[in-house]
């Protein structure tokens, strides 16, 4: 089940839960770092790019994997997702078909995904990898979205999002703190290092404590609302989402120029039920205000009905998409070359 993130992760010094939970962090470290070092990798026939972060939750994956599939294509290959599906009850492989799947099936990412490149949800990575080989043709690339820990399938490219306003958090690992595994092990891991969000001071602090043990480039990649979304100026929301970071959905929602007369946050991958949809409407209407929420949020309300269905018909989205530019764009588009080249 998802769970709220603990503000004490990303929060200065170390309380009584750091020091409670650390030795349960040092263990489950010790258990993630035997796992991937003794892997034995499955190598796909398809090149495969793998998108992730080294911490629990989100930093922007899903929108730089969009961005990816639109290098990918650039390159005249044909970008393929492959995502594990959280939160959905389909282990796969199974291609997503966007119009018909729901996210209680097949999780809320592969439900974006699905809208720009073919999708195939796996909990087991090489036999999603496989299933794609069977389906696609040979000028497919696979594109993970999220794995970078998991040693099942080898990467031709793995790629680490960090988010540079909230670094690695204390740098202890679940439940001590974010990182899924000890940092100098994820970073060996990656090829290259991609810092989204943040000031120019916060990104150079990051980038300085990730070179220290990482020799991956390290660039820059911008996290940005469309231009549609001006619609929002100077109006009355009642913003609400259930992703990992939704402080950040709000902060976007105000650089816009809403009035976010009132906020609501649910844990990450939340499935909303009648009782919340409805509640939600009625704060709304009772406010005289739109409701806003996020891709996600929309994606796993797909199919529903009742209040559900009603609050999916209601709500309105900020767009978000993922942009490089200039020296930071030329490096990826020569990483994903080469990784194509393998």
């Amino acid at each position: 089940m998802p769970i709220s993130e603990p503000s004490w992760w990303y929060g200065p010094g170390s309380g009584w839960q750091t020091a409670l939970l650390s030795p349960i962090g040092t263990l489950v470290g010790r258990i993630a770092s035997r796992r991937i070092q003794n892997a034995n990798p499955y190598r796909s026939a398809l090149p495969v790019i793998c998108v992730g972060n080294f911490t629990a939750g989100g930093s922007g994956k899903t929108p730089l994997a969009l961005f990816l599939a639109k290098l990918v294509a650039e390159e005249d290959r044909e970008p393929w997702f492959l995502s594990r599906g959280y939160g959905g009850s389909l282990e796969g492989p199974v291609r997503v078909i966007a119009d018909l799947h729901t996210a209680r099936e097949v999780g809320d990412e592969p439900l974006l995904l699905a809208r720009a490149a073919p999708t195939v949800v796996s909990r087991d990575r090489r036999k999603g990898a496989e299933a794609i080989e069977g389906m696609a043709s040979k000028r497919a690339v696979i594109i993970m979205d999220d794995g970078l820990q998991n040693p099942a399938l080898a990467k031709d490219l793995a790629i680490a999002l960090v988010d540079a306003k909230r670094g690695v958090g204390n740098g202890l690992v679940i439940p001590a703190g974010p990182l899924r595994a000890p940092l100098d092990v994820q970073t060996a891991l990656a090829n290259l290092i991609v810092l989204t969000g943040g000031d120019a001071a916060g990104g150079r602090s990051v980038a300085n404590q990730l070179k220290a043990l990482s020799r991956a480039p390290i660039i820059s990649a911008e996290t940005r609302a469309e231009d549609d979304n001006a619609k929002f100026r100077g109006r009355r929301v009642f913003a609400f989402a259930g992703i990992a970071n939704p402080d950040r959905f709000f902060a976007t929602l105000s650089s816009l120029g809403a009035d976010i007369v009132a906020r609501r946050a649910f844990a990450d991958h939340h499935m909303f039920s009648e009782v919340e949809a409805r509640e939600l409407i009625e704060a709304a209407e009772h406010g005289g205000a739109a409701l806003v929420t996020t891709e996600k949020d929309i994606a796993r309300l797909s199919g529903a009905s009742g209040a559900r269905g009603a609050l999916k018909e209601r709500a309105e989205t900020v767009l978000i998409r993922t942009s490089l530019e200039g020296g930071d764009l030329d490096v990826m588009r020569r990483l994903i070359r080469d990784a194509i080249a393998r």
